[in-house]
């Protein structure tokens, strides 16, 4: 269903994307954004998904700033090479790359950000720096972290309670900054709860968090 594409962020940087259509008209579209693994497997099938609900997707390669063409799995070691070249990209450099996305697609019309875990912070980023219509956070870490920021669109969050990497006290950070923002906590649920390839996948939070998700689309993409 979608292909790869290069895109050019502001700063000269090119960079791979996987973008998908839907087979009628779309309602819009959606900067999907990656995980610490990369454009891989699991977020082509996201990408996919959505574009089957219609919505075009696009999902920047944000590893390409490190090394071209990274994609990874869910083991161990692919989890330690994944943290690693996370850290090595930066914020601003981040956020340009997302820009690119959104512009490769803004003639669709709306344009909404949605990303999961890496993903899920630069989605609320999205949110507070650049014009989105809607986002929406899949267990972003350092979502608390830039809790200060407001939000130029509407948002929701999803968290699992079980993760570990997301403590209740930063979901309550986030809560008590922004309480006109609904924060799902998924009891059960640990990090990386969408992923059906990751031993933390939960069929049902992923279910009722995807339905939520289009739900707060639909509204927004009217």
């Amino acid at each position: 269903m979608g292909k790869q594409l290069e895109l050019t962020a502001s700063d000269g940087h090119k960079l791979g994307a996987y973008r998908a259509d839907p087979v009628g008209t779309p309602k819009g579209a959606l900067v999907v954004i990656q995980e610490i693994f990369g454009v891989n497997n699991h977020m082509r099938k996201l990408c996919d998904g959505y574009a089957a609900d219609d919505y075009v997707c696009i999902a920047p390669a944000l590893f390409d700033r490190v090394g071209k063409g990274i994609e990874l799995g869910y083991g161990a070691e692919d989890q330690e090479k994944g943290k690693s070249v996370r850290a090595q990209l930066k914020w601003d450099q981040v956020m340009l790359d997302v820009a690119a996305a959104h512009e490769a697609v803004q003639s669709l019309g709306k344009v909404g950000i949605l990303g999961y875990c890496f993903g899920g912070s630069v989605a609320w980023l999205g949110a507070t720096r650049q014009d989105f219509v809607a986002s929406v956070s899949f267990y972003g870490g350092n979502v608390a972290d830039f809790a200060s920021e407001q939000p130029k669109c509407p948002v929701i969050c999803h968290i699992g309670a079980d993760d570990k990497s997301i403590s209740a006290d930063k979901v309550e950070i986030i809560k008590v900054a922004h309480p006109e923002i609904p924060v799902y906590v998924y009891p059960g649920a640990g990090h990386g709860f969408n992923c059906e390839e990751r031993s933390s996948w939960n069929p049902e939070a992923s279910k009722i968090a995807r339905q939520r998700t289009l739900d707060f689309l639909g509204k927004h993409f009217l």
